[in-house]
């Protein structure tokens, strides 16, 4: 069974930036009209720096 872009997308989050479930979490609740903003949403609740951004949006672009 392969996993879907947004569970391998949640897998970056943790495994490589290193991202709390209690974060992750949070910005899933606050873009669940649009799970497309959860970078963004990560972004301005402070979890993620500019750089790590720019490293979630270079990963979406090759996933």
């Amino acid at each position: 069974m392969t996993m879907s872009k947004h569970e391998r997308l949640l897998e970056f989050l943790q495994g490589h930036l290193t991202l709390s479930a209690n974060s992750i979490e949070l910005g899933l609740r606050q873009s669940q009209d649009a799970p497309n903003l959860l970078p963004m949403v990560l972004y301005q609740y402070g979890f993620v720096t500019t750089q790590e951004l720019g490293q979630i949006f270079d990963w979406l672009e090759t996933a």
